[in-house]
C-alpha cells in the first residue's frame, strides 16, 4: 500500500518560489502516475501537473511555464517546483498516485498524502 507525504509548503511573497516534496513509502513503479492537485478555501479540489517516469509532464493551463513536476524513482519522491507565485497559487497542495497512464481526474487517483499548505502574499 502506497503512502505519500507532502512537504515544503510556507507563506512566501508574490514572485517568489517553493518547491514541495512528495515521499512515498510502499512501492511507487514507473508505470504509477503521479500527480499535483490544489485546494484554496472554499474552493473545490483541481488539478495542476502530472507525469508518468516516462514521457512528458502535462500542466494545468494556470500554472504552465511557471511549475515543473519531477521525480527521483530511486528516492521515491515527486517534487513540484513552483516559480514565480502569485496570490492565487495559494491553497492546499495535495501529492497523489494511481497506476497507469496519468490522468487529471481526481477520482481515479487511489493514493493521496494529507497535503502541505502554500500561502502566497501579495
Amino acid at each position: 500500500q502506497v503512502q505519500l507525504v507532502e512537504s515544503g509548503g510556507e507563506s512566501v511573497q508574490a514572485g517568489g518560489s517553493l518547491r514541495l516534496s512528495c515521499a512515498a513509502s510502499g512501492y511507487i513503479a514507473s508505470t504509477h502516475c503521479m500527480g499535483w492537485f490544489r485546494q484554496a478555501p472554499g474552493k473545490e479540489r483541481e488539478w495542476v501537473a502530472h507525469r508518468l517516469n516516462i514521457g512528458v509532464a502535462d500542466y494545468a493551463s494556470s500554472v504552465k511555464g511557471r511549475f515543473t513536476i519531477s521525480r527521483d524513482i530511486a528516492k521515491n519522491t515527486v517534487y513540484l517546483q513552483m516559480n514565480s507565485l502569485k496570490p492565487e497559487d495559494s491553497g492546499t497542495y495535495y501529492c497523489a498516485a494511481r497506476i497507469g497512464v496519468c490522468s487529471p481526474v481526481e477520482s481515479s487517483y487511489t493514493a493521496w498524502g494529507q497535503g502541505t499548505q502554500v500561502t502566497v502574499s501579495s
